[in-house]
């Protein structure tokens, strides 16, 4: 099946991993690119980056990262005096640095991620959500952060006040990612956070339309494993966003653009088709397992 699949943190890069074992090079992710920070003059895409690590099963066991990476340069920056919130491995930091390079050279970013994506031996499709810049800013403690200050430097602290996407009004999703749409015979919402992950693809001009308009079925697939989120702050972001930071309220946040949805445990009046299945994504039989049994309920609603 050619599988599409909408992704940014490590639910989706997870759930991305698992589809590649069964969809194989027919399988694109669209990735959030409202994470994307200029830093240390390099071009940092942590959703991009993070879902390529996986596929290439070259992610660190903390979680993020390229295995066995060194941290030389952010060492040698602190020695000098400089301070340093946000880490970059060495060859991590290579790879952004390269980015900046060819995005200054009039490369798109879309040309980009598809050369990193080939570095790394991965056969299944990257693509940025867009090539123009979206950058989401997040009110927190009376004022606004980065999303990469906000999640890092001041940890996901305090409550969420706000969420703005700088620049999204303008951005629009690329050829690619739209013929990825409207070719699709799935197309999956993966287990990221729905606000901060996903709502930066949504939010560009056109998206809607083509996700309603496609061939395929949308199935999305719930965050939550046992009644919580195992990493990030989606429960507060929820919550700004007025939905309950459960199952159901990540259901209703997704009525209207999902056909179908898949947790560990049944909603009670969702306005979608249910896959009631355990969502763990722990290891590569599971991931596998949960790619292959979202994949056969996609397939049951076309």
């Amino acid at each position: 099946m050619k599988t599409v699949l909408l992704a940014g943190g490590t639910g989706g890069a997870k759930l991305a991993r698992g589809l590649l074992d069964i969809a194989g090079d027919a399988l694109t992710v669209i990735a959030n690119t409202a994470d994307d920070i200029e830093i240390y003059r390099a071009h940092v895409s942590p959703d991009p980056d993070l879902v390529t690590f996986w596929l290439a099963d070259r992610i660190d066991g903390r979680g993020w990262g390229l295995d066995g990476d060194t941290f030389t340069v952010m060492d040698a920056l602190r020695e000098a005096g400089e301070e340093i919130w946000f880490n970059l491995g060495d060859r991590d930091l290579a790879l952004c640095l390269r980015r900046a390079q060819r995005l200054a050279d009039g490369a798109t970013l879309t040309e980009v991620l598809a050369e990193h994506a080939a570095a790394f031996g991965v056969s299944a499709r990257v693509l940025p959500m867009c090539d123009g810049p979206v950058r989401t800013h997040v009110m927190a403690g009376g004022e606004w952060w980065r999303l990469q200050e906000f999640l890092v430097r001041r940890r996901a602290q305090g409550p969420v006040d706000g969420v703005a996407l700088e620049g999204a009004e303008a951005a629009r999703p690329t050829a690619a990612v739209l013929e990825a749409i409207a070719e699709a015979d799935a197309i999956v919402i993966g287990p990221s956070n729905p606000i901060i992950s996903i709502g930066p693809i949504l939010a560009l001009g056109g998206i809607h339309d083509a996700l309603r308009t496609a061939a395929a079925p949308v199935v999305a697939v719930s965050p939550f494993v046992g009644g919580r989120v195992l990493k990030g702050p989606t429960a507060s972001f929820l919550r700004w966003a007025g939905r309950d930071a459960t199952p159901a309220g990540v259901a209703e946040h997704y009525a209207g653009v999902a056909d179908g949805f898949v947790s560990d445990e049944q909603i009670a009046g969702a306005a979608m088709a249910q896959l009631v299945t355990d969502v763990t994504l722990g290891d590569a039989a599971a991931r596998a397992r949960v790619a292959s049994e979202v994949l056969d309920f996609a397939r049951s609603l076309r």
